[in-house]
């Protein structure tokens, strides 16, 4: 016969078991996606520019290789260099931290293994990416890198 402590404690093993279960096949994803919109009025400080910018990338936690696609439209010129910036926050300037290829094409793309430093950097949204021209040569238009 069944007692009633008896089922409770099956009822309960049960549910920690599934419970368990449940978090062992939880997926963990290595891959952070950005989908970033370049703009001048996030340069800083803001320029008078019309031009406009996405930055299509990934970056794998595990290999910390970082891809990325770059376009632009509308800029005051051909640009004359284009990088990474970092460590900064939105409204700060920082060092360049990685450089494309240049001359910049449009698009761009590039990939690049970083150091755990800087995946940690980029990973807390320290990174901009910015597009520079003979007119704006701080930077016509900005980005920054937040992960999806």
């Amino acid at each position: 016969m069944i007692t009633r402590t008896h089922a409770l404690r099956t009822l309960f093993a049960t549910a920690l078991l599934a419970v368990l279960a449940g978090c062992i096949v939880i997926p963990f994803s290595s891959r952070a996606t950005f989908d970033v919109a370049l703009s001048a009025d996030q340069e800083v400080p803001p320029v008078m520019a019309t031009g406009s910018g996405r930055l299509e990338g990934s970056y794998d936690k595990i290999t910390r290789v970082f891809t990325w696609k770059l376009s632009y439209a509308g800029l005051s010129g051909q640009p004359t260099a284009a990088h990474f910036h970092g460590p900064a926050r939105a409204g700060a300037n920082a060092g360049i931290a990685l450089g494309l290829a240049n001359p910049v094409t449009n698009p761009s793309q590039g990939q690049a293994t970083l150091t755990t430093e800087q995946g940690s950097e980029l990973m807390a949204g320290q990174w901009y990416i910015n597009v520079h021209t003979a007119i704006n040569p701080g930077g016509e238009v900005r980005g920054q890198l937040v992960a999806r």
